[in-house]
């Protein structure tokens, strides 16, 4: 009995803990509902012997003239490269409830606000040249060699280099060497943080990246990749030797940069979708670790472009540069582009990057 109440003290939460998360409690209610962990609506019926199904997220079973049911669920569901000839069984979101839910059943972008969930009293005054624009910019180029001294500073780099990792990829490779001696990351902070995501035979190199280019690796955040059921992928695409469920991003920092500590952790879990994509869930952590910055991506997609950062890769459609700045810098370093800029959505708008601050920084 006595250790039973030792447990149930030591289970109890303190007073800052209950304040500490009353403090950050979502207004009105979570905007995620749990998926039912019987899968469909009809075993969730089956199993709590009712008319209905709980409020969770169901799915419903794709069964194909070819799906051979005694084969069980593909390890891969949604992301299956050959759903159309695989045997085994896949899911879709069944979007039809038995009930009304209480609220939204998904979240999207829009409900982490323009902070992505920061809470204002941890919104802190960010320089004039470090300033973001509300809307995404990018620009179609080669990462390894574009004049990166025509961007400016920013708060917060992630860059998810395609690392040669001796697969059959759908996109361009960059080898070590490029790495080491064509990119010059370094000119883009003097203060600041940056996440290099790696695979498992580029942590060293990774490590040794950071180091060149002027950082101090701090941590290390692991992504838990996951299934469309919630469950773990065991049977990853991935690994020499064993297969692999998860991804690694180094974390280096340069500097003395003015950052919220201590609000996220060092573990991601999220859905698995296209080769290559990262979860969506690392913008709002960016910008809840350093609110209000300007952020780039390098080696990103069309779908990585976000409000607030400026997207680097060779798959973008075009350049697209609101900041009045940016643009001036843009075409005096690069006048045989201008085609390839499309036209300011307002011509009032002046950049974040603060003129003369990016001047002073060079």
């Amino acid at each position: 009995e006595a250790g039973e109440e030792l447990q149930e003290l030591l289970g109890r939460q303190t007073t800052k803990e209950s304040a500490t998360m009353e403090r950050f409690k979502t207004k009105g209610g979570p905007a995620l509902h749990q998926y039912c962990h019987m899968l469909t609506k009809e075993d969730c019926r089956r199993a709590r012997s009712a008319p209905h199904a709980c409020s969770g997220l169901h799915f419903v079973r794709i069964i194909q003239p070819h799906t051979d049911i005694s084969l069980g669920d593909c390890n891969y569901l949604d992301t299956c490269n050959h759903m159309y000839t695989c045997k085994r069984i896949h899911y879709e979101l069944d979007p039809t409830p038995d009930h009304p839910f209480p609220g939204p059943f998904m979240g999207g972008p829009g409900l982490l606000g323009p902070m992505g969930g920061v809470p204002p009293h941890l919104a802190k005054p960010v320089p004039g040249y470090l300033q973001a624009l509300s809307e995404p910019q990018w620009v179609n180029c080669d990462v390894r060699n574009y004049d990166y001294s025509t961007l400016g500073k920013f708060g917060v780099i992630m860059a998810d280099p395609p690392w040669a990792i001796h697969m059959d990829l759908p996109y361009g490779i960059i080898t070590d060497d490029e790495l080491r001696q064509e990119m010059d990351v370094a000119c883009l902070q003097d203060h600041g943080v940056m996440f290099l995501w790696v695979t498992g035979r580029a942590m060293e190199l990774g490590r040794e990246l950071l180091e060149k280019w002027g950082y101090k690796r701090v941590e290390e955040l692991l992504w838990v990749k996951i299934n469309q059921l919630q469950r773990i992928i065991r049977t990853g695409r991935t690994g020499h030797w064993l297969n692999h469920s998860k991804e690694h991003c180094l974390v280096g920092i340069k500097g003395n940069p003015t950052l919220n500590k201590m609000l996220d952790c060092d573990v991601l879990v999220a859905e698995v979708r296209e080769t290559s994509r990262k979860p969506d869930e690392m913008y709002s952590l960016l910008e809840r670790l350093s609110p209000g910055t300007r952020k780039l991506e390098l080696f990103g997609r069309q779908h990585n472009t976000q409000p607030g950062w400026i997207t680097l890769g060779n798959q973008l459609e075009g350049v697209r540069l609101v900041d009045e700045n940016l643009r001036k810098k843009f075409l005096a370093r690069y006048p045989e582009r201008a085609s390839d800029l499309s036209p300011p959505a307002n011509s009032d708008i002046r950049g974040g990057d603060g003129d003369s601050e990016f001047m002073h920084h060079g």
